[in-house]
């Protein structure tokens, strides 16, 4: 089994549609997705390496300093699987785009540090 960080991402523009919802829609909605969000974690509690979470704002750190910036990165959890194909299957209809406003999940392998 393989370590794979799967990114929520989410754009201002995934909002549409929950802007024009009311405020007791938009807490139906957030409690389904919650509840969901909580089915898919427990499904796979086998697998998790690290529960993640919700990412707060972004620093860019490079020669020049430090400064603001962002990037669409919401959210993280760290997985594993036999495949990143078969890591990738089982985020196919997460809450994440299904029922919040999020645009995808984004999987990829966590490869080990190389070695000289």
């Amino acid at each position: 089994m393989k370590n794979y960080l799967a990114m929520y991402l989410g754009t201002p523009g995934s909002m549409k549609g929950w802007e024009h919802l009311s405020e007791e829609q938009r807490q139906q909605r957030m409690q389904e997705g919650m509840a969901a969000w909580g089915d898919w974690m427990e499904t796979h509690k086998d697998i998790l390496v690290e529960t993640g979470g919700p990412l707060g704002k972004t620093k860019c750190i490079d020669p020049t300093g430090i400064s603001d910036t962002s990037n669409n990165m919401i959210g993280y959890v760290i997985i594993k699987a036999e495949t990143h194909e078969a890591a990738a299957k089982l985020f196919e209809r997460h809450p994440h785009f299904s029922i919040f406003p999020g645009d995808c999940v984004e999987v990829m392998e966590c490869l080990p540090i190389p070695t000289a």
